[in-house]
């Protein structure tokens, strides 16, 4: 059975087998968590990027899809995931879901034991924290062997978020 561990703090400074990352789809680096990651990370996560960029995701990395580089961080893998933007007209819990699914099925192929995972999409994406929270423990508790997942959350509230999804 998978540990789910709730840490407030940086995920660029997480120790662990695989951090995700809340990329966007051109997997060259943005704001948010994905810039942090690709700034700390160093320039082989571009280099490796650029070189998937170039090979099977020359249009990008689809939403809800995973793919995994290296990186100079204190983890061996940085699995990249598009997150979904939130819209008030159009469900999209089905692909935050797929994103947290296929981040961990990456983990999985790479024999990964401990995976970090960030709030993904409820930053500039929009998402209400709540629900991603929801969705992202209730996908995790259905879809690993991973040892233990991670959520590093940046503030309080999303922390707050998602302890009152593991209660």
């Amino acid at each position: 059975m998978t540990t789910i561990r709730l840490v407030r703090g940086d995920i660029t400074r997480e120790s662990a087998d695989a951090i995700v990352n809340a990329a966007n789809s051109s997997l060259l680096g943005g704001g948010g968590v994905d810039g942090a990651i690709h700034r700390r990370g160093g320039p082989a996560i571009l280099a490796e990027c650029r070189r998937l960029r170039a090979g099977h995701y020359g249009k990008g990395l689809a939403t809800g899809q995973a793919v995994a580089t290296t990186g100079d961080l204190d983890a061996r893998w940085v699995i990249h995931t598009v997150g979904p933007r939130y819209s008030h007209e159009e469900d999209r819990s089905a692909l935050l879901a797929s994103c947290h699914r296929e981040s961990l099925r990456v983990a999985d192929e790479l024999g990964a034991r401990t995976v970090a995972f960030p709030a993904v999409s409820a930053g500039i994406y929009g998402w209400p924290i709540d629900d991603a929270a929801r969705i992202a423990v209730e996908t995790v508790r259905e879809a690993t062997t991973v040892e233990e997942v991670r959520f590093v959350l940046f503030d309080e509230k999303a922390y707050d978020a998602f302890a009152r999804q593991l209660d």
